[in-house]
C-alpha cells in the first residue's frame, strides 16, 4: 500500500513511468507478478506505464520480467547478453524472442528488430570483453547446434522438431550440425555430401564407425555443418 500511495503521487506528479526493481534478485515470477498485478490495478493514472527492472541473482530475472509482462507491465530494463552488476540483468535477446516466439502465449510485441540481435551480442562481447557462455540461449554458439543423432536426423527431415526459432531471425546464418560421437549416419552422409563425398551403404558404414571410434577416442570438439 506503501507504494500504490508512492506511485500513485509521483504519477500525478508528472511522472510517465514507474519503475518496480528487484535489485537483488530475490523475488520470483509469481511473487513479482503479483506486485505489478497490485500495482497496476491500483494505481489508476491515465498514460503512465509500468516498468520493471530485474536482476539475475537466481536465474530468475528474464522470467520475472516476463511475469510482470503478463500482469500489465509495459517495459522491461535489460542488457545485451544480460550483462550487469553481479549476476547481471535481464537479458534483452531472452525477454524478446520469448514474446517473439510465444507471441500466441503474451499477445505483445517489442519492435524490436530480430535479426540485429545477433550482432549485437558479439558487438556488446566485443567491446567488454566479456565472454558469452556456448549453451547461453538465442545467442550462445550451441543455441541452434546439434550433436544427438536423434536430433540431427529430426532437423535434416524437418527443422521445427527441435527448433522453436529460426537461426534467421536473430541473425545466425544456419543451423550448424555439429559432428561428435553422439552423431548418426544420417548426419555424418549428409556432412560428407557437402564436401564432396558420394557414400552409401558399405562404404558409408565403414566411413562412420571410423569417425565415431576416432571422436570418442580423441574427444573430438566436433565438426561443424551448417544446413
Amino acid at each position: 500500500d506503501d507504494l500504490v500511495d508512492l506511485y500513485a503521487a509521483v504519477a500525478e506528479a508528472g511522472a510517465d513511468a514507474l519503475n518496480s526493481p528487484d535489485t537483488v534478485g530475490y523475488s520470483t515470477p509469481e511473487e513479482f507478478g503479483a506486485l505489478i498485478k497490485y500495482l497496476v490495478d491500483r494505481v489508476k493514472v491515465p498514460g503512465v506505464i509500468f516498468s520493471v527492472h530485474c536482476h539475475n541473482d537466481l536465474g530468475l530475472a528474464v522470467a520475472n520480467s516476463l511475469a510482470a509482462v503478463r500482469n500489465g507491465a509495459r517495459q522491461i530494463e535489460c542488457t545485451v547478453n544480460g550483462i550487469g552488476e553481479r549476476a547481471g540483468n535481464t537479458s534483452l535477446e531472452e525477454a524478446v524472442m520469448a514474446l517473439h516466439t510465444r507471441a500466441d502465449f503474451f499477445g505483445l510485441w517489442t519492435g524490436v528488430e530480430t535479426r540485429e540481435i545477433f550482432k549485437a551480442s558479439k558487438l556488446v562481447s566485443q567491446l567488454t570483453g566479456l565472454h558469452v557462455q556456448r549453451n547461453k540461449a538465442v545467442v550462445g554458439a550451441n543455441a541452434f547446434a546439434h550433436e544427438s543423432g536423434i536430433h540431427q536426423d529430426g532437423i535434416l527431415k524437418e527443422r521445427t522438431t527441435y527448433e522453436i526459432m529460426k537461426p534467421e531471425d536473430v541473425g545466425v546464418l544456419s543451423t550448424e550440425l555439429v559432428l561428435g560421437k553422439h552423431s548418426g549416419r544420417h548426419a555424418f552422409k549428409a556432412h560428407m555430401t557437402k564436401m564432396g563425398f558420394d557414400l552409401e551403404g558399405e562404404a558409408l558404414q565403414k566411413a562412420y564407425d571410423a569417425f565415431i571410434a576416432l571422436a570418442d577416442k580423441a574427444r573430438m570438439p566436433g565438426l561443424g555443418s551448417r544446413v
